[in-house]
């Protein structure tokens, strides 16, 4: 289904990476969505329950073999298994998405896992700092220049995200997605970020 957003999940994964954005995908101020734009499904290298560096164990709707060749986004959620050759199979799906013009999402190690694979050559772009970037992306990283010291960054339906940008992650996927209107997608950033006490004195 067009409409799906893929979200890539290798072993020892960071479930809350994923959190903020998938719930706005399924849900409003009040309740479950009654017909969302988009529908979130899971990628994992196979359809044997992958394990979040929390303990919690997801069933993938898709292995890598069987994922859709059409879909909205797909979201690569960082953790350690980013730094595991695991990982590489997930260039191939990465380049597909950047030639197809589709939305990618890249937070914490998976940004730099996008450094590893030269993804970021000609983006603006964001991760675990730059050092990281330059230690994973060895000779294949070329653009220092483009590196952006922010929560989260956008260029060419790309965004980079560090591992303490969840909500930030999430805002900026949600106006690439056009969810809802930039003013009800910034007063949930807000309300999540804030917190209910301090927006609503």
């Amino acid at each position: 289904m067009s409409n799906e957003i893929l979200y890539i999940l290798l072993p020892d994964y960071a479930a809350h990476e994923a959190v903020y954005l998938s719930q706005a995908i399924t849900s409003d101020d009040f309740a479950l969505k009654k017909n969302p734009k988009y529908v979130n499904r899971c990628v994992a290298p196979t359809l044997e329950p992958v394990t979040a560096i929390s303990g919690f164990r997801t069933v993938p709707d898709y292995s890598f073999d069987t994922m859709p060749d059409e879909y909205a986004a797909i979201v690569l959620v960082g953790g350690f298994g980013w730094a595991t050759p695991i990982a590489d199979n997930v260039a191939t799906i990465v380049r597909k998405a950047i030639d197809k013009g589709k939305i990618v999402g890249a937070i914490c190690n998976a940004a730099s896992f996008l450094a590893k694979h030269g993804f970021l050559n000609n983006i603006k772009h964001t991760g675990n700092g730059l050092e990281q970037l330059k230690m994973w992306g060895g000779s294949n990283y070329t653009n220092a220049d483009g590196y952006v010291n922010s929560q989260a960054v956008t260029d060419k339906n790309i965004v980079t995200a560090n591992g303490s940008a969840t909500l930030e992650f999430a805002k900026e996927l949600l106006l690439l997605l056009k969810n809802d209107t930039p003013e009800r997608i910034e007063m949930y950033y807000r309300f999540n970020k804030q917190g209910f006490c301090e927006l609503f004195q």
